[in-house]
């Protein structure tokens, strides 16, 4: 059973008397730790995409199935729910707390989960941390980290509820070249090693080459899906 499976998915917004038809009846299924790039031009729906299968907006129409669950059944409150113990999000603008440490940074999603202590929710932060190489920034504050370190703060926000699929969108946006190589391949490890699934929006060629399937979305449709054969060859070999 795919991990994510959406069939016939549609969306569309109201515009004046009429409505605008975003995504044109998506289905594709992913797999428990694969990892997909969605790919697109501005406006092309991957967004409002990755948004739906975040459980942040619902479809007009089709289905959406995450882990055999029928997503469109859910309530909001079973919806952010989700959110908080299956999900995990990393943002180009990394949206850390200003004047937080690292560590308050990363204890964040768990404050929402009454049954962790405040000493368990700074020891998860901190091994979320050290996994993302950040043992020697946990008491730094964003305005004293560079790019790439508060992304990989970001990234450790996500993964410290333990999520079965972290979303990132445009990861590396705010990024030079050197740091956006050293970010995707941190998450290229995470997810090998960890098991987890990541779904990644970007418009970029060279980090959707980390993925080991990329879908490419134009005008709401998916029109090209690409293997990555090198991506699938190396976990094989990791596995032997």
């Amino acid at each position: 059973m795919a991990l994510i499976e959406i069939k016939n998915l549609k969306k569309s917004y109201p515009l004046g008397d009429s409505q605008l038809l975003i995504l044109k009846g998506i289905s594709l299924e992913i797999s428990q730790g694969e990892f997909v790039a969605i790919m697109g031009p501005s406006g092309s729906g991957k967004s409002t995409l990755m948004n739906i299968l975040g459980c942040l907006d619902k479809p007009t129409s089709g289905k959406y199935f995450l882990d055999g669950d029928d997503i469109g059944k859910q309530d909001n409150d079973q919806l952010a729910t989700i959110r908080n113990q299956k999900i995990g999000f990393v943002f180009q603008s990394y949206n850390l707390l200003p004047k937080t440490t690292s560590i308050e940074n990363v204890e964040l999603p768990l404050m929402y989960n009454p049954a962790i202590s405040a000493r368990a929710r700074e020891k998860k932060a901190i091994e979320a941390l050290n996994s993302v190489g950040l043992h020697d920034r946990l008491y730094h504050k964003s305005n004293q980290m560079s790019g790439g370190q508060q992304q990989r703060v970001g990234v450790a926000r996500a993964l410290v509820v333990e999520p079965e699929i972290i979303f990132a969108d445009e990861p590396t946006g705010n990024l030079d070249s050197h740091t956006s190589k050293e970010v995707m391949e941190l998450m290229q490890k995470v997810v090998r090693e960890q098991n987890r699934t990541l779904v990644m929006v970007t418009h970029d060629n060279e980090l959707a080459a980390y993925a080991d399937r990329v879908f490419h979305i134009i005008d709401g449709e998916i029109v090209k899906i690409e293997e990555n054969r090198t991506c699938r060859e190396d976990k094989r070999n990791e596995k032997v």
